[in-house]
Formats: structure tokens, C-alpha cells, sequence
């Protein structure tokens, strides 16, 4: 995307008939006077003035500027949003002045930079990512607007279905959205409805599993015969994903927290599990937890494995070492990395593999010969 022309702009980008309002040569009392609205320039004339004049180098002048804004009236503030005035005007109204519909003007209006839509997107209202979604045309040419809407989680589900189709349809890949491949594929099975004026009963739902969801990835306990159960506070986010589609599943391991990802990278299809595992808001604390379950699958512990990040911390080591699930290659790789109490634990364990229990077996040999030789 084309990067926005950071404010003041030379006066020369101005009209004209402008320039002797925002010219920082001009006295102090005019540029205030300007700052305050009290010139006579009316609509989009006024919102430059003052979006130009909110970034003046007097401190006093830009506030006083910035406060100008925020105080118009919004039937002046919204007829001037439609107007054709300079990107980084329009960028200026849409950070400075807390007003939905001015934004929804903004949006809509083809002067306003992409740049601009994008950042609105990441933190927009369900209605008015709504509105950002019906513009194609402007989608395509700058993906991150997708990216940014995926992300965001007012976005509704079914419309975040759509963004990733019209992407797919059109050649465009998205790369910001770790998922975005895995739920493309799994859009191939689903029938995607009509844009509807009112969210759907699944978004209603997705946005309930947002609600429900914990940032505690220690949602399940296991019980006497060693089977893990999701513990009470879970149950209404276990309840909810398990009536999810793959897309919706995938979409959540990225937005959702760390509950979700905890039941997620249990999910018996591996795009959602690797989804949930690789997700970049996925902590160590997270992988820790993770690799200590006996009911998590080979592929994502060796995932774990193979994570630099993760395999820095000694408790993922030993989580991995002590899962019998975990691929014996990757164990090993770990094996002189345990302290010694755990290494003649892992030596008497009747649940890790083979060859990891002989191996561990031969280095405490091996040390208490060297201690003995000592």
C-alpha cells in the first residue's frame, strides 16, 4: 500500500485559498484563530484547515485544533467526510474524531487511503466491518483490509467466510493470516450464504464462544482413570466449538484465547489442530500444558519439538520427554538436557518408549560410573 503523507503537508499540497490559514510563518494569533474554527472556510475547506493545523508545531494550536474537530457538528462533519479532500485529511478525521458515522463516511469515501481502511478495520464495529467487506474492488487491491477484518473479532464469521472465498477467487493470497490456506481448503466443503443485513445464527453463536472463551489454558483436569475432562468453567466454550465447522474452528484458533486453543489443538482434524498449535498468540506456558497431555497428537508434540522458541524452556523439554506420545526422534534430542533427579525418574517411568527408557537407563549408568571412578 502506498503510505500516507505524514501531516502538516507542505502548503503547497493545500488549495490556495487555504494556505494563509495554516502557513507556519503565520502569526501565532491568526493560526489559533484558524484553530478555533473561526475563519471563514465551511465543509471539507474546514476539515483540512484543521486537520492540518492539528499537527502545528505550537503544541497549544494543535490542541486547540484537534478539539475543533471533535466539537463540529455532525451534520457539517459527515457532508464534509464525503467530500474528495487529501488522504491524509481524511486519515486525520478518521483518528482524531471518535464518531462511527464519520468513519462509515470515510470508508466509503474513494479519496481515503487504504492505509486508512486498513487500520479502521482491525478495530471497526461489527456494522461497520460490514461496510468495509462490500468493497471489493478495494479488498483485492489492498489484502491487508482482509487481513485486518479476519482479525478482527467483531468481524462476523460469515463474513469472514466470504473474505477469504473472494481472496481465493481472485487469485489474491493473504499473507498476514497464518490460517489463511488451511481455512480456504476447508471452505471447499461449505456452502457459503448471502451477505444479510443481520448476523446469522452462526455468527451469533461464534461471537458467544468469544464471550465464553478464558485467557487460561488450563481448562481440563484428569480424572482417576487418566482420561482428561474440560473442567466446569470450560464447558460452555467446550459446548460451543464442538458445534463449529471446520472454518469457524480454524478462524477461532487465531482470534480466540487461550482456552480455545487449548481445546482446539485437541480437535480430531489436523488443519484445526495445527491451526490452534501454530497460532502466533500461542505461549510456552500454552505449549507446556500442551505437551504434558497424553490425549494430544504426535504431529502437534512434534510440532512442540521443533519450535525453537518453545524447546528453550526446560519444562517443555521435560513435558516432551515424559508424554509417551512424543516421536522418540524428538525425545532424544532432549534426553542430556534433564536434570539428573528427572533423568532417574524417566529411567523407572513405565510409560515412555523403548528405546527413550534404555537410553536414559545408560546415561545414569554412565553417571554413576563416572561418580564412582571419582
Amino acid at each position: 500500500m502506498t503510505p500516507l503523507a505524514p501531516l502538516p503537508l507542505p502548503l503547497e499540497a493545500l488549495p490556495a485559498s487555504l494556505r494563509r490559514f495554516c502557513d507556519p510563518s503565520a502569526p501565532v494569533p491568526a493560526r489559533t484563530m484558524a484553530a478555533k474554527g473561526l475563519v471563514p472556510v465551511k465543509g471539507g475547506d474546514l476539515l483540512t484547515v484543521l486537520a492540518q493545523l492539528s499537527a502545528d508545531a505550537t503544541p497549544a494550536i494543535a490542541e486547540a485544533a484537534t478539539a475543533s474537530l471533535s466539537k463540529l457538528p455532525e451534520g457539517v462533519l459527515l457532508s464534509a467526510c464525503d467530500e474528495i479532500l487529501h488522504p491524509s485529511v481524511l486519515d486525520a478525521v478518521a483518528r482524531l474524531v471518535n464518531n462511527v458515522n464519520a468513519q462509515e463516511r470515510i470508508v466509503a469515501n474513494h479519496a481515503t487511503s487504504d492505509v486508512t481502511v486498513e487500520r479502521i478495520a482491525h478495530t471497526a464495529s461489527e456494522s461497520l466491518a460490514e461496510r468495509i467487506a462490500t468493497n471489493e474492488a478495494r479488498l483485492l487491491a489492498a489484502p491487508e483490509i482482509i487481513e485486518a477484518l479476519y482479525k478482527n473479532k467483531r468481524t462476523r464469521m460469515s463474513t469472514a467466510d466470504r473474505l477469504v472465498d473472494l481472496a481465493v477467487r481472485n487469485g489474491v493470497q493473504v499473507t498476514g493470516i497464518p490460517t489463511f490456506a488451511a481455512h480456504a481448503e476447508a471452505l471447499q466443503t461449505e456452502l457459503l450464504p448471502e451477505a444479510t443485513a443481520e448476523p446469522l445464527p452462526t455468527d451469533i453463536a461464534f461471537q458467544q464462544a468469544l464471550a465464553d472463551d478464558l485467557d487460561d489454558p488450563d481448562i481440563v483436569e484428569v480424572d482417576a482413570a487418566g482420561t482428561e475432562q474440560v473442567k466446569a468453567n470450560a464447558l460452555p466454550l467446550s459446548m460451543q466449538v464442538s458445534l463449529m465447522s471446520n472454518p469457524e474452528k480454524i478462524r477461532l484458533s487465531l482470534v480466540g484465547n487461550a482456552a480455545a486453543r487449548a481445546l482446539l489443538v485437541r480437535d480430531n482434524n489436523k488443519q484445526v489442530a495445527h491451526s490452534a498449535i501454530a497460532s502466533p498468540s500461542m505461549t510456552v506456558n500454552e505449549a507446556v500444558a500442551i505437551a504434558n497431555s497424553r490425549q494430544i497428537g504426535e504431529d502437534i508434540l512434534r510440532f512442540i519439538g521443533n519450535k525453537k522458541e518453545w524447546v528453550r524452556s526446560y519444562e517443555v523439554k521435560r513435558a516432551l520427554l515424559f508424554n509417551s506420545k512424543t516421536p522418540v526422534g524428538i525425545s532424544l534430542r532432549f534426553l542430556s538436557h534433564l536434570h539428573e533427579s528427572d533423568l532417574r525418574e524417566l529411567s523407572r517411568s513405565r510409560n515412555v518408549a523403548g528405546p527413550l527408557k534404555a537410553a536414559a537407563v545408560q546415561r545414569i549408568m554412565k553417571k554413576d560410573k563416572q561418580s564412582g571412578g571419582d
